[in-house]
């Protein structure tokens, strides 16, 4: 590849990635919101959010987690939330045991709560885990959303709720998904320093 050729291919993800955000910002804020305000109601009352991807969206979904346990911005007290992805026994052997496609489904039934969240993040939205684990999900009765890429897509429509991304590629899915996954942490950041919520996480098992 010529440098001419590589300017213009890093120009042209650029853009893609530009007309991506700009959907975002049009179409995905009141979601990515509600989203935020009802995350901080389950985890403040004692809920847990669990979340899964693949690849680089288990990487999104594992960011995700470490800014809930940890911390977005603000000092704020510790939130629970799993990776499910990351439990490296548990995924090998439920893979060895019962096949790939049930290595979610099955830590969701063992650890999902209903009222908890499962957040499922996949690029192309056919991920036949992601959509096991939506399903199971739902069973049990978590609250079920997906981050998807363009839709309609199947996990899209297994979720309870989604945010599909226009993008033509993988890369720029991924990228817009790790913009939104900050949005929904200020976004429940936001909602948890309110002294209503502030009150009701200093009181175990109560909600805002």
């Amino acid at each position: 590849m010529t440098e001419r050729s590589a300017l213009d291919t890093a120009r042209l993800h650029c853009r893609s990635l530009q007309e991506a955000l700009d959907g975002l910002r049009v179409n995905g804020l009141p979601l990515i919101a509600d989203w935020g305000g009802h995350l901080a109601s389950v985890l403040t009352g004692g809920g847990r959010l669990l979340a899964a991807g693949n690849g680089g969206s288990a990487a999104q979904a594992q960011h995700l987690t470490a800014e809930l346990v940890g911390r977005y911005r603000g000092e704020r007290r510790a939130f629970s939330a799993l990776a499910l992805h990351a439990e490296t026994s548990s995924v090998t052997a439920i893979g060895n045991d019962y096949g790939f496609d049930q290595v979610y489904a099955r830590q969701v039934v063992a650890h999902g709560r209903p009222g908890d969240v499962l957040a499922l993040l996949s690029t192309s939205g056919r991920s036949a885990n992601l959509i096991a684990a939506a399903v199971a999900g739902r069973r049990a009765g978590l609250r079920v959303w997906a981050l998807t890429g363009p839709g309609p897509n199947p996990l899209a429509e297994a979720a309870h709720e989604a945010l599909c991304v226009d993008a033509g590629s993988t890369a720029t899915v991924q990228e817009t998904h790790l913009v939104a996954v900050h949005l929904l942490c200020e976004s429940f950041d936001a909602t948890v320093s309110t002294p209503l919520a502030r009150r009701a996480a200093a009181v175990p098992g109560s909600m805002p």
